[in-house]
């Protein structure tokens, strides 16, 4: 069944001349199978050639990425005894506008191999491991010993 007659409910009668036109468009593009399998061949040549290019190009790409995210890492180390911070991950589910999502201070007992910490809560006495990946360093003792107070006074 034609869409034609799906839509108008009745067969499609096209003029002779247009019927004759059509069929010999047809008979003589089909006829020729030798080129149009050679022009069908290019053209699968040529998408396996534009797909082989985008590869390439993605793969540079990612390692151009990489080389400039690995250039801007830095080593961060840590020494038994240092205080440090312990992100809070559980915040992202509920999240306050002005939260910190760092805990601590801790103090940093043993690092394990692999990226384990133990940390020690001085407040509870509370002793934990977790991923070395989620602590960073506490500098608030520094920075309690270079605070300097100035007393203004009225003349």
């Amino acid at each position: 069944m034609s869409p034609y007659k799906l839509v108008f409910g009745k067969a499609c009668h096209l003029p002779v001349e247009l019927e004759h036109k059509a069929y010999w468009a047809i008979k003589r593009l089909n006829l020729d199978l030798e080129a149009a399998g050679e022009k069908r061949m290019l053209q699968l040549n040529e998408l396996e050639e534009f797909r082989r290019h985008s590869y390439e190009n993605a793969k540079l790409y990612k390692e151009k990425t990489k080389q400039w995210h690995d250039k801007r890492i830095h080593p961060i180390s840590f020494e038994e005894g240092q205080q440090v911070l312990l992100f809070n991950s559980r915040l992202k589910l509920f999240p306050g506008k002005l939260k910190s999502r760092w805990s601590g201070p801790f103090k940093l007992l043993k690092i394990h191999p692999f990226g384990a910490v133990d940390l020690l809560d001085e407040k509870t006495g509370y002793e934990f491991k977790v991923n070395g990946q989620r602590i960073k360093h506490y500098w608030g003792e520094h920075l309690a010993r270079m605070k300097v107070t100035t007393t203004l006074e009225d003349p």
